[in-house]
């Protein structure tokens, strides 16, 4: 075969000393099967946010940074695109094009329809943003892709067929399947891969292979994924902006006549003539020429091409983590990087979902409030430089900002429909309807104003527990009190055991200086005292209410905590926990030292400590500093306290909790529920000191006698679970030249690790960077705080600091883990439930009201399935939303794994009539991932590609058809379906009592 490298080099220098004369290039698209056929995909790489904020870019704003400007890439690409109908130009970005398209005239819309329709403009990936595929949850995946899919097919009917993921700094299991295959997608491209792992592809010429990201759908969701040689810009001396150069022009490396070549690469085209020109040019001589053909093309063009070939492919299961680019340069930092931005994200997101459920309840109204404003900010909050941590510090707090303008919609949205609800309960008994439903954004630093507000006149507090998920629910709410004596009531005026936990130092420290911080203003003028802690049980994707009334005789009150300290205890250990859990600590120095169930009979050695490692400072002979992206580590320090470490218990008849100060600037409170068989820590990490000149990067270990065998388990963005082995890649033969950095992988919902006889859980609240060192030790790092900045692009150290007037001090990070000890094999079930529990928690809302109502309200009780239904243990609703056509969208999902439970890894269903009851179905139709598609179609549509070896594996089962009649949804695990359903009009306000008093019936 010709060697096109050689071709190429002769035929540029050709091309650029061509006679300044006018000359027609012929640029007619057309593949040789005889020849290297050249696929030049023109694109832009277009970062919704990173150096500069999402406007910025768009408008061309703040250009001392970047000179980027993408409404000028839009316009410029546009008028190219229509002086030759052989031109072509993919986009990727619908965060921009969206925003480009609603400022264009119907006109220009007509003329950028026809070059859609023709082929011309084609959009790839097709979401708001291109998502990271380490830090996200997989639904927020689903709704950013949801979100740009729609607006495509309802402005110009098209589905996109690739995936164009070429920026991301390692790649996802979920990606490929969920992101990928579910989405109907043929193809999926990509450039970043561990710069080992590209070696060998390169030299075995296995860059291009099909690749089953799941191994409970196997081959039914598998994808065909190419790898760019290097980059995703063009060879050496093929960028066509000023002062762009690139490494030298690759030869083919992949099977098959057919070689890619991305034609752009970041903010390009913003003078596409200059681009399209050349390529023009040089398409006119190289086919002129003859040895080698060269076509403007698209990935789907591409795409096409290599399945015409009819070549077996090599199969590649599990993920692309940990990626690095350098011996000692392992992108597995930014798993971490900006702690309190990713937990914001993840608050942000659950509540998302379940003001989307509320909506649909209520009613949505296009003109507001409604959750738009929230899906916008959440979808580009999951681009590859937002949640990531990777962005500049001013455009971090940008994506806050949007979040929290999309938040005050989204609540004044929930608080309306609340109310109408209840409302529609109350209005038999002829009561004033309730109008100001409060809520609380900042619990997380112990600040709810109607909670702590000072109940006087017979007023009452008045508390609608709201349950998102779709099964009923038991679990226990804190809120702050001020009051010493107060007792709380269920919905049948019955008093239920509450405790008061007094705040520890640290939470009254971060309290004060933060709400002024967020608020502008110190807490009112109450003196917070208590956390209030009483059970609930509420019922599936609906509510109940609960009423806190001040008391004036203790004994009528919540149980005050009792406190204990091991200072002049005999005993040599402090027993905590009053139910089938029990955590063990040492007396005499109040570490943890064991973990007892006495249900499961499992007893278990266990250590916890706090540990930072010191962020190398890149002045070693290797220049590579850790950073945003990169962590580096220079040496682990214990974090131990000068003085005696504080230790205080405190036991109350809900919980006990463990309050240990161990640093100055590290706490935590250890809690254990009664009726919980797990673990929850609270800890409090921050302000970091620098001022000894070292960034360091925090972690906390957990270390047992268990015999793991250098593996553990992470989840692939909080669904599959990967097993890892420490220092080993299944893909080659790993050279390890950063035993920590390499060994760290991306956790979303848990990691755990296993023996012989048990299992042992952790779960987070947030994305983390996690790893197993040792065997039988687990540790996730909290928090970075760095003084060096990496040298992969930003620009800026990771050093966050929060200000107050003139003050300012290094960023407090406030999180919580949960853990859990079982029996070998029984894990899952708790991995799973209370994975969709910490996701999904419960909404408060707050209204005080006269104690003459109490009666009447505290009836008020709302369920929106049918009064006798939950769904499956295994199954979860992701979904329930109306769309603009009223139609609602629904997604179900199987939590399990093939072979991860006994019991539950099992096929499953869900009865829609009852998810919908006083309603009538018209019509259910299966669409694909992103509701782009109807499910049949697509699978008609699908690549049937061959893959080299074996291909004996258990023939995949998937949930059937939806009998019309029964309505009844089978569910295979790790199986998710959407749906789109056609419902009669919104049951009325009759109906809705009939339904609610039903409900209460069966209590």
């Amino acid at each position: 075969m010709v060697n096109a490298a050689v071709v190429f080099a002769v035929l540029v220098a050709a091309i650029w000393v061509a006679e300044s004369e006018y000359i027609e290039y012929n640029t007619t698209q057309r593949i040789v099967p005889d020849k290297i056929n050249v696929h030049l995909v023109p694109h832009s790489h277009d970062d919704v946010g990173w150096l500069k904020t999402v406007d910025q870019y768009y408008v061309g704003a703040n250009n001392s940074i970047r000179g980027a400007c993408v409404q000028n890439v839009l316009d410029s690409v546009i008028s190219s695109l229509l002086e030759d109908k052989n031109r072509k130009f993919i986009y990727v970005e619908m965060a921009f094009f969206q925003r480009w398209w609603r400022q264009q005239s119907k006109a220009m819309k007509i003329k950028v329809k026809e070059l859609v329709n023709s082929g011309q403009l084609e959009f790839i990936n097709g979401g708001m943003c291109m998502h990271d595929e380490a830090t996200p949850h997989y639904i927020d995946l689903i709704d950013q892709t949801t979100l740009g899919h729609q607006f495509i097919k309802e402005e110009f009917g098209k589905v996109p067929r690739v995936g164009w993921q070429i920026d991301p700094f390692g790649h996802s299991a979920v990606q490929a399947y969920l992101l990928g295959a579910e989405l109907g997608f043929d193809s999926l491209f990509f450039a970043r891969i561990d710069y080992q792992d590209r070696a060998k592809r390169l030299k075995e010429k296995t860059l291009e292979v099909i690749w089953q990201g799941c191994k409970s759908l196997g081959s039914s969701s598998q994808i065909f994924t190419g790898i760019f040689p290097r980059h995703y810009d063009p060879p050496d001396g093929f960028t066509f902006e000023i002062n762009d150069v690139s490494p030298p022009i690759q030869a083919n490396v992949t099977k098959t006549n057919h070689m890619m070549w991305t034609m752009g690469t970041d903010f390009r085209y913003q003078y596409a003539n200059s681009w399209f020109r050349q390529m023009d040019k040089f398409i006119h001589y190289v086919n002129q020429d003859g040895r080698v053909n060269a076509l403007y093309s698209t990935p789907s063009i591409y795409t096409d091409a290599k399945y015409a070939a009819n070549e077996y492919w090599p199969l590649k299961v599990g993920d692309f983590f940990p990626y690095a680019d350098h011996p000692n340069a392992y992108w597995t930092g930014y798993f971490t990087s900006r702690p309190g931005l990713k937990g914001y994200v993840r608050v942000m997101s659950s509540y998302y979902q379940a003001a989307r459920q509320l909506e649909y309840f209520k009613g949505r109204n296009e003109t507001g409030p409604n959750t738009d404003a929230l899906a916008d900010a959440l979808a580009i909050a999951q681009h590859h430089d937002a949640v990531s941590g990777t962005e500049r510090q001013h455009v971090a707090s940008d994506y806050a900002l949007r979040l929290s303008l999309g938040y005050e919609e989204a609540e004044r949205l929930v608080a309306s429909a609340l109310a109408s609800l209840v409302n529609q309960r109350l209005s038999s008994h002829r009561m004033n309807p309730v109008k100001d439903f409060q809520q609380c954004p900042l619990l997380n630093i112990s600040y709810c104003p109607p909670s702590e507000t000072t109940l006087v006149n017979g007023k009452i507090l008045v508390i609608v527990v709201y349950n998102p998920l779709a099964w009923k629910r038991e679990d226990v709410i804190r809120i702050p009190v001020s009051a010493t004596h107060v007792f709380v009531q269920d919905l049948d005026g019955k008093k239920i055991e509450s405790q008061l936990l007094p705040l520890s130092n640290a939470t009254l420290t971060m309290r004060k200086h933060y709400v002024r911080a967020y608020t502008g203003k110190a807490p009112g003028s109450n003196v917070l005292k208590y956390w209030l802690a009483f059970p609930v049980s509420v019922p599936p994707l609906g509510f109940n209410t609960y009423t806190v009334t001040s008391s004036d005789q203790s004994n009528d009150s919540s149980t005050l905590s009792k406190m204990s300290s091991p200072e002049g205890s005999t005993d040599k250990s402090i027993k905590v926990g009053q139910g089938n859990l029990m955590l063990l600590y040492s007396a005499d120095e109040g570490k943890l030292t064991h973990y007892v169930n006495s249900r499961t009979l499992v007893t278990a050695s266990v250590e916890q400590s706090y540990s930072y490692y010191s962020g190398n400072d890149g002045t070693d002979k290797d220049p590579q500093a850790s950073g945003a992206y990169v962590f580096r580590p220079n040496g682990s320090f214990p974090i131990k306290s000068d003085h005696q470490v504080s230790f205080s218990v405190l036991r109350g008849p809900i919980l006990d909790e463990v309050h240990q100060q161990l640093s100055p600037w590290v706490s935590q409170i250890t809690r254990v529920f009664k009726a919980k068989e797990h673990a929850e820590i609270e800890f409090t990490v921050g302000p970091i000191p620098v001022d000894d000149g070292i960034g360091k990067e925090i972690i906390t270990q957990f270390k047992t006698t268990m015999k793991s065998n250098k593996t553990f388990y992470t989840d692939s963005s909080g669904r599959d679970f990967i097993k890892r082995i420490r220092d080993f890649r299944t893909d080659w033969d790993l050279q390890v030249n950063q035993p920590i950095a390499g060994n760290y992988y991306p956790v979303n919902l848990g990691i755990y690790i296993q023996d012989s006889s048990v299992e042992f859980s952790v779960l987070v609240d947030r994305s983390v960077g996690g790893s197993s060192l040792e065997d039988g030790q687990m540790e996730l790092m909290l928090h970075r705080r760095l003084l060096h900045d990496d040298a992969r692009g930003v620009g800026e150290v990771l050093n966050e600091t929060v200000c107050i007037a003139d003050k300012c001090e290094g960023l407090t990070i406030q999180g919580k883990l949960y853990l859990r000890i079982d029996q070998k094999g029984e894990g899952a079930k708790w991995r799973r439930t209370v994975g969709q529990e910490l996701y999904s928690p419960l909404m408060l809302a707050f209204t005080e009201q006269d104690g003459d109502n109490l009666l009447h309200f505290a009836a008020s009780t709302f369920s929106g399935t049918d009064s006798s239904y939950n769904l499956p243990n295994n199954i979860a609703l992701l979904t329930l939303q109306e769309f603009k056509n009223g139609k609602v969208l629904v997604r179900l999902a199987h939590l399990y794994e093939i072979g991860e439970d006994n019991n539950y890894s099992v096929m499953a269903s869900v009865e829609l009539k009852k998810l919908f009851p006083n309603k009538k179905i018209n019509k259910v139709t299966e669409m694909s991932l992103s509701a782009n598609q109807e499910r049949v179609e697509m699978e008609k549509r699908k690549l049937d590609w061959k893959v080299e070896g074996s291909t004996d594996e258990p023939k995949v089962v998937r949930g059937g058809p939806v009998d019309p009649t029964n309505l009844v949804v089978e569910l295979a695990p790790m199986e998710i379906r959407t749906f789109f359903i056609d419902l009669n009009p919104l049951q009325t306000v009759s109906e809705a009592e009939n339904h609610m008093a039903n409900y209460q019936s069966i209590q």
